[in-house]
């Protein structure tokens, strides 16, 4: 069992960050003196910049900080480390969060790495194909098979979520896929590709590709995006931001910078925006989630939890609000939003978004609605391109019609 481990932050260059100690299941967290004088914050709420031992007292991430948990895989990931343990021999609800982050070490998402670093069996593969990941995906999340789980777990790394994903690296043409986890390979870039879970729609990956160009088309920051064909099957794929290069990016979620429990709806809108304003101190950057809390809205995303939401860091300690991500058709826990408009999640409306943009300074806010709503209407268009049947195309369009676009008409 890990006691204490040794954190570092890696962006242009690698500085140690602090040592994080467990003691009677408390969780303690030190930083390191000579980054103490650099007067970066990497969590500024929960985990401030400052001399001295700090304690964790808050049980949203089992005694973690949310910076430090923002590293750990969830749902997907988390089924894949604890069937790899198991095998093992190693009971992994006697984990402590320590022991996950060791496992995690140089490979989690975001800038940050974990010492001393229990390896994980490192299992590459010669030739990714992507059908037989997405069908041992299945298989494994079924309980049926355990083939490749070691595979899909190397490829994994600390990303979130309940569908299947891996991280690779792609050519830049989209006909060569390889491992993630090694050097940047000259003319490859780092992605993520995800796969439909056991209860999607074997459509999921058309549909997420279809959101992702009418996103664009809306004037949202999304990643680049590319819809991959295997023999059985159509993977979405998005350029991962939390990579530039071989340079690693600091990224926090909503949900770890505030200790906000992600499973819940615990978030607003008006929380999320004045927290934007107040960490990047740039009204630009407070446009751009009005601009996503529109598309959200009106294209019935619904399952825009804390998690995926997530700023920024670079060098100088600078915070931005990062590229979208997650947005698809979704209905959200009990058919509500997770999060909520002004404390309306089940029936939000053009109304709600108006008082949020007068609210937080957004003068351009009737603007920003007419251009995502002119996107949404352009989803037939955007669904033919992403091969989406009809009869899925026709099932999102009526929503979309009933909710988004025909209130919009009534109001613009």
């Amino acid at each position: 069992m890990i006691q204490k481990l040794t954190i570092h932050l890696t962006q242009q260059k690698t500085q140690k960050l602090g040592t994080l100690a467990q003691k009677n299941k408390k969780i303690y967290f030190e930083y390191d003196k000579e980054f103490l004088k650099t007067g970066i914050q990497i969590s500024p709420y929960k985990l401030p910049l400052k001399a001295g031992v700090q304690r964790c007292d808050d049980d949203t991430f089992e005694g973690l900080w949310g910076v430090f948990s923002d590293s750990l895989p969830d749902g997907w990931g988390r089924l894949l480390m604890d069937r790899h343990l198991m095998r093992l021999g190693v009971n992994a609800n006697a984990l402590t969060p320590l022991d996950r982050l060791a496992y995690m070490g140089k490979h989690a998402m975001g800038a940050l790495s974990y010492e001393p670093e229990r390896e994980l069996e490192d299992a590459f593969l010669n030739e990714i194909v992507l059908d037989d990941l997405a069908e041992s995906s299945q298989e494994i999340l079924e309980g049926s098979s355990e083939t490749m789980l070691d595979e899909l777990l190397s490829l994994n790394g600390s990303s979130a979520g309940t569908r299947p994903k891996v991280l690779v690296q792609i050519s830049e043409d989209k006909k060569k896929i390889i491992h993630g986890q090694q050097k940047l390979k000259k003319g490859f870039s780092h992605w993520m590709v995800k796969f439909a879970s056991s209860v999607d729609s074997k459509e999921i990956g058309a549909v997420e590709y279809a959101y992702s160009l009418m996103a664009k088309e809306a004037g949202l920051i999304m990643p680049r995006t590319v819809l991959l064909e295997g023999k059985k099957g159509r993977y979405f794929a998005i350029e991962r931001f939390d990579r530039v290069g071989d340079r690693r990016i600091h990224m926090h979620s909503v949900a770890g910078l505030t200790h906000s429990d992600f499973r819940f709806p615990t978030l607003d809108y008006d929380d999320l925006l004045s927290l934007t304003l107040h960490l990047t101190k740039n009204v630009k950057e407070v446009e751009k989630v009005f601009r996503l809390a529109c598309f959200n809205l009106f294209t019935h995303n619904r399952d825009d939890h804390a998690k995926n939401f997530s700023f920024l860091m670079d060098e100088k300690g600078v915070w931005s609000f990062s590229p979208v991500y997650d947005i698809t058709y979704s209905s959200g826990p009990g058919g509500e939003h997770s999060t909520m408009y002004l404390g309306e999640g089940k029936n939000p409306s053009k109304e709600h978004l108006l008082e949020l943009a007068k609210k937080h300074g957004v003068k351009n806010g009737e603007q920003i609605i007419l251009v995502v709503k002119e996107a949404i209407e352009q989803w037939n268009t955007f669904a033919k391109i992403a091969g989406v049947s009809e009869r899925m195309q026709k099932s999102i369009f009526k929503v979309l019609e009933l909710g988004g676009m025909s209130m919009m008409r009534r109001t613009i």
